[in-house]
């Protein structure tokens, strides 16, 4: 199993009006690929120099083929939508884990 970390810093301005259409909007859209087993949103519990509140989606994906196909046929679109709402306002990165075991 795979791990899609997206990791978001969003002005604290926007953020309910981020987080909300997060919830509402694109990550149901990401689902809606099929490409993924879960997601789950969680807030990263640190003041950052820079400001802003950091976010962390963590996407369950059963493999790393499986991952590469959504990179490909689905997330330059995804990606895009974000950015043209939220222009300016977020940094983000991406980072992928493979899962060892469960406990």
């Amino acid at each position: 199993m795979i791990i899609y970390n997206v990791t978001i810093n969003i002005e604290e301005s926007i953020s309910q009006e981020w987080l909300c259409w997060m919830q509402k909007t694109h990550i149901p859209e990401v689902m809606n690929t099929r490409m993924f087993i879960s997601a789950k949103m969680t807030r990263v519990m640190v003041e950052e120099q820079m400001g802003g509140i950091t976010f962390s989606i963590q996407y369950l994906c059963e493999s790393k083929s499986k991952l590469d196909e959504y990179q490909v046929k689905f997330a330059p679109k995804l990606q895009q939508k974000h950015t043209q709402k939220f222009q300016g306002k977020f940094v983000a990165f991406r980072t992928l884990l493979e899962v060892i075991s469960d406990f």
